[in-house]
C-alpha cells in the first residue's frame, strides 16, 4: 500500500492515487476541510507536481476487513521526517485493501494566529517612535 502510494505521488498521478481509496474514502489534511469520495480525492490531487515522497510505517495492524497504518513521511533523501499520518484501511472479503481515511499533519509548529482586531507585526509602530 505505501509503495503504491509513493509511486502514484511521485508520478503526479491523481487517478492512481484516488484508486487506492475506497469509493467513500476521506482525505483529512491540516488546515483544510475534509475531502470525501474517490472523485473528490482525484480532483484534490490533480495538479500535484509529484515529488520524492517517502512513507514509512511506525505501526500497523489488520483484521479480516479493517486495518490501519501509523507512519511518518518525508521528502527527498534528507534525514528526518516532515510529518506523520494515519491510514485506516478496509476491504471486502477477497478484495484488495483500500484506504478509507488518510489523515496527515506536519511536524512543524502551528502558525500563530492573531486575535481579531490585533495588528500584525507589520502594522505595529517601529520601536522608539
Amino acid at each position: 500500500m505505501l509503495r503504491d502510494y509513493e509511486r502514484a505521488w511521485r508520478a503526479g498521478n491523481a487517478a492512481a492515487l484516488a484508486a487506492l481509496f475506497a469509493e467513500d474514502g476521506f482525505v483529512l489534511q491540516s488546515n483544510r476541510p475534509p475531502i470525501r469520495g474517490r472523485s473528490a480525492i482525484r480532483t484534490a490531487y490533480e495538479g500535484n507536481s509529484g515529488g520524492s515522497l517517502r512513507l514509512r510505517a511506525l505501526a500497523f495492524s489488520a483484521g479480516e476487513t479493517t486495518g490501519y497504518i501509523i507512519g511518518a513521511y518525508g521528502y527527498g533523501d534528507g534525514p528526518g521526517d516532515t510529518g506523520k499520518f494515519t491510514l485506516t484501511l478496509r476491504r471486502a472479503p477477497g478484495e484488495p485493501w483500500l484506504i478509507f481515511s488518510d489523515m496527515d499533519n506536519a511536524n512543524a509548529p502551528p502558525r500563530q494566529r492573531s486575535a481579531p482586531g490585533t495588528p500584525s507585526p507589520a502594522e505595529l509602530p517601529a520601536a522608539g517612535n
